[in-house]
């Protein structure tokens, strides 16, 4: 096998339009164009989302194709998020995808976002430390709360998730019921910072087993709201760094409950985060504090490794392709996937 492997990663699966080339385990380029026009809407619209994707993908790999400073025909693969996500989005960049493989006549990989989270651990980035198998991993992001047991790059089992709402919802509508403007979680993030994360108690969902659940929380804040501001109007204006500061509070209590149960369960104490919401400053603190009070081993990735992106899908395309896991022509893309 040749020395380098260059792969063309391509990601669609909301409203995030990426394409990344990486030499190996390394990121020659990650670009992501990211659609604002969601923002009067307060949440994203499914047909705008793939109206846009088809506007953006070509000159995305364009560009990410310049920036690695190679030619379309140095190029060993291309994989692309066949799911889970809007179907419309996945399939602009699942059907441009297949037309590129078929027109270079290289390899086409398929790739599931949840694992890609996960996953993107293992590029290679100065300053960050790869996981060591068996760990555990939290994904947290706008669709998904789970924790996976990953034993291998090919070996992931879900042993935890959510029964209804996932963390980053959570976030998003408790911030739509302050007022503040949509993506709403970055939002409660940075007033939380300001406030006291003791201020006001929410009361914690009980739960069978590593599994979550976040809707009865959410109605716990609209009526906590509901009910001050009937009393004071001014209510969330005046303290609005202290809400924010007890939604995020009790949302990391709920996560780090369920992370140390599973760690008791499985005795595997090596921790990986990853998804959109492992971004929250919040998150990372109490994460990293854990290594001193729990003993683990924590990994947290790049931030721009986070959110969605092709680079995190373009790591499980090469390790894919070392194993000559190929993908069909005919594969389809898939709103819902099995892990």
């Amino acid at each position: 096998m040749k020395k380098n492997i260059y792969t063309l990663a391509i990601e669609s699966s909301c409203d995030d339009t990426s394409a990344a080339v990486l030499c190996n385990d390394k990121v020659l380029s990650n670009i992501v164009a990211r659609q604002s026009i969601h923002e009067e809407y307060g949440g994203v619209v499914p047909e705008l989302a793939s109206r846009a994707h088809q506007q953006n993908i070509v000159p995305v790999i364009d560009v990410a194709i310049k920036k690695a400073g190679i030619s379309k025909e140095e190029l060993d693969c291309i994989s692309f998020t066949q799911g889970p996500g809007l179907m419309g989005s996945l399939l602009v960049g699942g059907s441009f995808a297949k037309s590129m493989s078929m027109a270079l006549n290289i390899p086409l990989i398929a790739v599931n976002h949840m694992k890609a989270h996960i996953l993107a651990h293992f590029i290679d980035e100065e300053g960050f430390e790869k996981p060591t198998f068996p760990f555990l991993a939290l994904t947290i992001s706008g669709g998904h709360t789970q924790i996976v047991q990953v034993n291998s790059f090919f070996d992931l089992k879900i042993i935890g998730e959510t029964t209804d709402d996932a963390v980053g919802e959570a976030f998003d509508k408790s911030a739509k019921i302050l007022g503040l403007p949509y993506p709403g979680g970055p939002l409660i993030d940075k007033y939380a910072n300001e406030g006291n994360p003791k201020a006001y108690k929410f009361t914690k969902p009980k739960v069978d087993g590593l599994n979550f659940s976040f809707s009865g929380l959410k109605t716990q804040i609209l009526y906590f709201i509901q009910k001050s501001v009937a009393t004071n109007p001014n209510f969330i204006e005046e303290n609005r760094n202290d809400i924010c500061a007890s939604i995020q509070y009790t949302i990391i209590t709920i996560l780090m409950d369920k992370l140390k149960s599973a760690v008791t369960q499985t005795g595997i104490n090596r921790i990986a985060i990853g998804g959109g919401v492992s971004a929250n400053s919040g998150i990372r603190k109490t994460l990293k504090e854990a290594e001193n009070k729990y003993g683990w081993t924590t990994y947290i990735p790049k931030f721009e490794y986070t959110t969605d992106n092709a680079a995190m899908i373009g790591i499980v395309g090469y390790y894919n392709f070392l194993e000559n896991n190929f993908s069909k022509n005919t594969i389809v893309s898939k709103a819902r996937i099995e892990f």
